[in-house]
C-alpha cells in the first residue's frame, strides 16, 4: 500500500527567497505526522502546496495518490483542511456552519443529517447547536472547525497550527480527538510551533528556514542528544543564570527552560566537574540557583541544537 503523503525535493520560491527548500518526507496511512518549527519556517507553505492551494516551484508531491504538483484541483475532494485562522462563519450558528460546509463538500440531505449528528457528538457541541460560532470558547471553536473539515470523511486531513489560542486542557482534549481519527484510519498532518504537541505525533519532521533538518519518532529524535551531558538548573533569576552559565569553560550550549536552564557540556566533561563549575559561576555572579541535576533532552532541546547547527 502506498503512503498517504509522499514529498520529494519540494521547493517553493517567492522571488529569490526559498520558503521551502528541497524538503523530503512521507506519511503512512492512518499516521499522525507533525511538521514542527518556528513561525516563518515554511510549515504553512508546505501544507498549502499539499492542499492544492499553492503551486510548488519544484519537486514532487503526492497526496491520496494525487499528484498535487501537476493536478492540484484533483486532491481537494479527498482532503480536509483546517487553517490556522478561525475559518468558520462567526455570525452563523454551530448547526448552520455544519450545514454550510456539508453543502460545500457535496453531501446530500441524508448524508448531511448523519454527519451532523456525528459532528455535534464528536465536537461536544450537541447542546450548543444553536450558539453562534463567534460566541464559542476557543477550544470548542477549534473542535467545530475540525469536524467541519471532516464532514466528507476525507482520506487525509491537514491541520495548520490547530491549537492556537486554546488552553492546555482543551489542547489535550483536541489531540485525543485527533488520535481517535488516526485510529479509525484517517491520516493527519499537522503543523505546530508548540514542541510539546509533538509527543502526540507518530513521526515528526523538524523544519528551519525552509529546510528539513531532522525527522523520526519523538524518541528517535531525543536519542540524537542522548550521549551529551545535560544538566538542569532551577533559578529565581533565569536570565542572570543564563548569562553566568554562558561564560563557563566547557559549556557547549545553554538555553532557558521553564523556570531554569538546560546546560549542554562538551564531550569528556564529567557530571561532577560540570556541577562544580556551575555552582562556582553562580556564586561569583550572586545568582540564586539550585543544585544542577542531570536530565534527559526534550524535543525543544533537540530542535534548538539542530537549528543552531544549521545556522552555523
Amino acid at each position: 500500500m502506498s503512503a498517504a503523503i509522499e514529498v520529494s525535493g519540494l521547493v517553493k520560491r517567492f522571488g529569490s527567497f526559498a520558503a521551502v527548500d528541497g524538503v523530503d518526507f512521507s506519511v503512512e496511512r492512518g499516521a499522525i505526522f507533525g511538521l514542527l518549527g518556528p513561525n516563518g519556517a515554511g510549515k504553512s507553505t508546505i501544507i498549502r502546496i499539499l492542499c492544492g492551494l499553492l503551486r510548488a516551484s519544484g519537486g514532487q508531491a503526492r497526496v491520496a495518490e494525487v499528484d498535487v504538483v501537476k493536478r492540484p484541483d484533483q486532491v481537494k475532494p479527498r482532503i480536509g483542511y483546517m487553517s490556522q485562522r478561525f475559518s468558520l462563519y462567526r455570525d452563523l450558528t454551530v448547526d448552520q456552519n455544519i450545514a454550510f460546509y456539508g453543502g460545500v463538500y457535496g453531501l446530500d440531505r441524508q448524508a448531511l443529517r448523519q454527519r451532523r449528528d456525528w459532528a455535534l457528538d464528536v465536537a461536544g457541541l450537541t447542546d450548543r447547536a444553536a450558539v453562534l460560532a463567534g460566541d464559542l470558547a476557543g477550544g470548542y471553536a477549534q473542535r467545530l472547525a475540525l469536524v467541519c473539515a471532516l464532514l466528507h470523511e476525507p482520506e487525509v486531513v491537514f491541520l495548520d497550527e490547530p491549537t492556537g489560542g486554546v488552553d492546555p486542557l482543551m489542547r489535550r482534549a483536541f489531540f485525543a480527538l485527533i488520535e481517535q481519527l488516526a485510529a479509525a484510519g484517517t491520516t493527519v498532518l499537522l503543523t505546530t510551533h508548540f514542541l510539546d504537541e509533538a509527543e502526540y505525533c507518530h513521526r515528526i519532521a523538524l523544519i528551519a528556514r525552509g529546510k528539513l533538518i531532522a525527522q523520526g519518532t519523538p524518541t528517535q529524535l531525543k536519542q540524537q542528544l542522548a550521549d551529551r551531558l545535560l544538566l538542569e538548573v532551577r533559578s529565581d533569576d533565569p536570565a542572570a543564570a543564563l548569562a553566568a552559565a554562558r561564560g563557563i569553560a566547557g559549556v557547549d550550549e545553554v538555553t532557558l527552560h521553564g523556570a531554569g536552564l538546560h546546560v549542554f557540556w562538551q564531550p569528556g566533561t564529567t557530571e561532577a566537574a560540570a556541577s562544580a563549575a556551575l555552582a562556582q559561576a553562580f556564586h561569583a555572579a550572586q545568582v540564586p540557583a539550585g543544585a544542577a541535576q542531570p536530565t534527559t533532552p526534550s524535543l525543544e532541546d533537540v530542535f534548538i541544537s539542530l537549528a543552531r547547527g544549521v545556522e552555523r
